[in-house]
């Protein structure tokens, strides 16, 4: 995945400033590591399951393996499929890449969770077989539903347990519908917490950009919250900041156009001292 250039400039530019830059993500560890090499100093992965700054891990909690079958088997007897991502692993079967496969066509307006697996695909993002996995701890399931009623059972068993963040799939005809299984132990607002408390740093000098409903536990914590321009209706009516659209309307560009402004305003906030971080969605 490649960052805007005007996006590694303002990641610089805030580093210099003294602040400290963490992704803030759905995505596992492996999908996250790559773009460490921008100059983070650290990630809040798995939707908050898995959490660290530089190499000290923070968060460690994965999914209690008889909850995780137990909700995987609920959603698969009825037709629902399942991606399972592990630390350093990801494993669909056959039928959810095929699924999956609309988002190489011309598929009309995507919601960004949708937008953002057509783009990890089209980077060459790949998944292992479903028959490989073996029994390696959970943070996350993600799945595809034809109707939304194939997740009642599993809802009706689980939801107690799990958050289901789930969207209707724009680009396709019919009833279906995409989500994420997460934890609820754990989630993106505690992981910024932790990171928090670790480094020191009050919560109310952090900013958090991000652009879809998995992510407003972590816009509701920081002391600034800002929704990128194609964001979720519902995250912009929540947040303090909508971020612009670059020159060329790529959203990840504003978070360029807000860097001084931002900067400024926490400065002030911390009597002359940045110490808060941008958590980025990725």
């Amino acid at each position: 995945m490649l960052i805007p250039q005007s996006t590694v400039e303002a990641l610089h530019k805030a580093h210099a400033n003294g602040h400290k830059l963490f992704l803030c993500t759905g995505r596992n560890r492996r999908m996250t590591q790559p773009l460490l090499d921008y100059g983070f100093d650290g990630a809040v992965c798995s939707a908050g399951g898995y959490v660290f700054c530089g190499d000290k891990v923070l968060v460690d909690l994965p999914m209690e393996p008889q909850l995780a079958e137990g909700v995987r088997s609920a959603m698969e007897r009825h037709g629902v499929e399942c991606t399972l991502e592990a630390r350093d692993a990801t494993y669909g079967s056959l039928k959810m890449i095929e699924r999956w496969s609309f988002t190489h066509r011309d598929a009309g307006n995507l919601n960004s969770e949708a937008a953002r697996w057509r783009k990890a695909m089209e980077d060459g993002m790949t998944m292992s077989p479903l028959a490989d996995y073996k029994g390696e701890p959970l943070y996350k399931i993600v799945y595809i539903a034809e109707h939304s009623e194939d997740l009642d059972e599993a809802k009706r068993l689980y939801e107690d347990r799990f958050v289901f963040c789930e969207s209707k799939l724009d680009g396709l005809d019919g009833g279906y519908v995409n989500g994420e299984l997460i934890n609820r132990k754990f989630d993106k607002g505690r992981g910024i917490k932790a990171v928090c408390d670790y480094l020191g740093v009050p919560l109310q000098d952090s900013i958090g950009f991000g652009d879809s409903d998995n992510d407003l536990q972590m816009t509701d914590v920081v002391g600034i919250s800002v929704c990128m321009a194609n964001g979720s209706a519902s995250l912009k009516q929540r947040c303090d900041r909508i971020a612009p659209l670059g020159v060329r309307g790529r959203h990840r560009q504003g978070v360029c156009s807000l860097g001084a402004d931002l900067t400024y305003l926490c400065k002030n906030r911390a009597g002359e001292r940045p110490q808060m971080f941008p958590a980025l969605k990725l």
